[in-house]
């Protein structure tokens, strides 16, 4: 009988959970399982954001710095004749013929709509003596300088504003060298109305809020690994009343049977002759992927009204002249579009 007591006594000891014990098999398994959750816990840790390269998909880090590779690369090849100190100061006519095939020739029409549109520049008034602030301009990703010229031009030959001024922004340096070298020979930069800054269009914290008039950003927004702070970026420096104004390839025309041809010609034509003419397939496939991955005109015009923007024909019975009702104009069937909004006052 005492027997029996002493084994009964050991299986309830055995039992109560005050005593800490637990078999070396379970041990194990939760040694296993705590390793494994740590293990795993790290990895998310370590994981970096991903984005979009063109169809790849790439760290948020490497986009801004690939991209900008890759489409100086374009440039760069496409001149093996010349030494590599003489690359870069022919950035701007292999620029344009870049777009020369992206957009079939009409890029320099599109140009000048553009800032004929935007018609910058402060006419001066003949009843006041009172000078005026001048205006200003920020070319977001205008690193050849091609629209800061043409703005200049404008409000100088047109509205005859010898104060407008315009600061070209790009990410890429050795693009900013070219547009100094190109701006640097007209007469806008002895008058200091044309400055350059390097920085990141999601972060021009050089740049004070509400500082800005008009903000242009024209072929350079579809390389931007975050659109929306791009955006909320344009509002903050915009003063109320200023304009932002994207020039932009679009991924589908307006008419079925020509969008068919044009991404046929897209992504068979244009890749073919960068084979050819810069022995560079990859990068052009990335111009291509790039349009084909920007947002719909629908979409992007949303995007712009949700950063505080007010879009033309949003909500409105009439739009502005040559403008969808829902706030983007389409150029050559869509092939490219032009997006405004403005800051509320």
């Amino acid at each position: 009988m005492s027997s029996h007591i002493s084994r009964a006594s050991k299986r309830i000891r055995i039992a109560q959970p005050s005593t800490g014990w637990v078999c070396l098999s379970c041990r194990r398994s939760f040694a296993a399982s705590a390793r494994q959750m740590q293990t795993q816990q790290q990895k998310e840790e370590e994981r970096e954001k991903t984005t979009h390269f063109g169809y790849e998909t790439v760290a948020e880090s490497l986009k801004a710095s690939r991209g900008e590779a890759k489409i100086v690369q374009v440039y760069a090849v496409a001149l093996l004749t010349c030494t590599v100190a003489n690359v870069f100061s022919s950035v701007a006519s292999s620029y344009d013929t870049m777009n020369d095939l992206m957009s079939l020739g009409i890029h320099r029409v599109w140009k000048d709509g553009f800032v004929r549109g935007l018609n910058p520049g402060i006419r001066p008034h003949n009843n006041t003596r009172s000078p005026q602030e001048p205006q200003r301009i920020l070319d977001i990703a205008g690193g050849t300088g091609d629209i800061a010229l043409r703005m200049l031009d404008h409000a100088t030959h047109v509205n005859r504003d010898m104060t407008a001024h315009v600061t070209v922004s790009d990410i890429n340096p050795e693009m900013l060298a070219e547009g100094k070298k190109r701006l640097g020979q007209t007469m806008y930069a002895a008058q200091n109305r044309v400055d350059f800054l390097e920085a990141n269009a999601e972060d021009l914290h050089t740049i004070p809020d509400q500082s800005i008039d008009l903000y242009t950003v024209a072929f350079g927004i579809r390389n931007f690994t975050h659109k929306d702070k791009a955006l909320r970026e344009a509002y903050r420096v915009l003063k109320p009343g200023g304009v932002f104004a994207c020039l932009e390839f679009a991924p589908n025309l307006s008419n079925p049977l020509f969008n068919a041809v044009y991404k046929r010609w897209s992504f068979s034509a244009i890749p073919l002759i960068g084979q050819v003419v810069a022995s560079d397939r990859d990068s052009y496939q990335y111009l291509v992927e790039s349009i084909e991955r920007f947002p719909k005109q629908e979409l992007f015009a949303a995007m712009i009204q949700q950063a505080g923007f007010v879009v033309p024909g949003q909500g409105r019975e009439g739009a502005q002249e040559g403008w969808a009702k829902g706030g983007w104009e389409d150029l050559s069937f869509g092939i490219a579009a032009i997006h405004k909004g403005v800051k509320p006052a």
